[in-house]
């Protein structure tokens, strides 16, 4: 099978989580009127436990990609915000009884992050071209919160 990597807006990735981006004017003005703030744009959910923020060093990656695997998180939602402007492919899937179907994939501009909500299939952390370094927020807490689903065939993405 081969995927051609989208690129990311707010509508076509919707079903899966939300793109975080500065678009339009701010909700308001903070900071003596020097700093915009767009609030509140990701649909952050956690079943229990806390939301954490852990940092991300990945190992660079290239197009064509070869999707081996995509895993989920049944307990909570996961956002990855680029430190370094490096694009990344994020990869997504429906679910149809505990496998996932209709594969997606997106490539990422300077700019943007995404929050992946909870639950939805997706592929690992996938920097395009150099080394990407990335805020995590998402699910600090005990129990399972980790779905892996291998494919017997690689996935072949390009751009």
């Amino acid at each position: 099978m081969i995927l051609r990597a989208e690129a990311l807006t707010a509508a076509a990735f919707a079903p899966f989580g939300d793109v975080l981006e500065i678009s339009g004017p701010p909700d308001r003005l903070i900071n003596q009127g020097l700093c915009g703030r767009h609030h509140d744009r990701a649909r952050l959910e956690f079943l229990d436990g806390r939301a954490g923020i852990s940092l991300f060093d990945a190992a660079p990656r290239a197009l064509p990609y070869r999707l081996e695997m995509v895993e989920r998180h049944p307990l909570g939602s996961q956002c990855f915000i680029p430190l370094n402007g490096v694009p990344f492919l994020v990869t997504v899937a429906e679910d149809d009884g505990g496998r996932p179907v209709n594969l997606r994939a997106f490539l990422t501009q300077p700019g943007q992050s995404v929050n992946l909500l909870r639950n939805v299939w997706h592929g690992v952390l996938a920097p395009i071209g150099a080394r990407g370094i990335y805020a995590v927020v998402d699910r600090i807490g005990a129990g399972a919160n980790l779905d892996e689903h291998g494919f017997d065939t690689p996935i072949l993405i390009g751009a």
